[in-house]
């Protein structure tokens, strides 16, 4: 009886289950228009860029500081605005909007640190924030150091035993 049953249940080909998954995967894929979301990436990323510049003419003209101390306070402000952004959930539908115009200026990095420290908020002040705050932006601190290190490295060597 138990082989009846096996050989009453339709086989299907290999072939049939690789065309209904590529069915099923090209019915399921969102499709993405690429000029459409370069314009968004680069609207998001040039008004983020036009508020950095007001910033940086508010500090260098009204409060009359030197060009390097008002390109630190108009980072400061880049980055406290997009955590408050985030802690508000409004910089993750600009995010969605903007796509990488959004993520790749400081204020991305901003809200890659804070979004898991929101997130994990409810997990306690040490192992939620303390734990899960540098998830996404751990990698990059590391590696950025990491790679700052191995150039200095190169670059002192160079200058050593090359004689530039």
């Amino acid at each position: 009886m138990a082989g009846n049953k096996e050989k009453s249940k339709p086989e299907y080909k290999v072939e049939d289950k690789k065309q209904n998954y590529e069915q099923y995967v090209k019915e399921m894929t969102p499709t993405h228009n690429l000029w459409l979301q370069m314009l968004k990436a680069f609207i998001t990323g040039g008004i983020i860029c036009v508020i950095g510049q007001g910033i940086l003419n508010l500090a260098t003209n009204v409060l009359e500081l030197d060009k390097e101390t008002a390109g630190s306070v108009c980072s400061l402000c880049l980055i406290l605005l997009s955590i408050i952004l985030t802690g508000f959930n409004i910089y993750p539908r600009i995010v969605k909007w903007g796509g990488a115009g959004a993520l790749v200026p400081i204020t991305g990095f901003a809200n890659s640190v804070a979004a898991p420290a929101i997130e994990f908020k409810k997990e306690g002040w040490v192992f939620g924030v303390g734990c899960k705050i540098f998830t996404i932006a751990g990698p990059v601190i590391l590696y950025g150091i990491f790679s700052s290190w191995v150039l200095g490295l190169v670059y002192w060597i160079w200058k050593t035993f090359m004689g530039g």
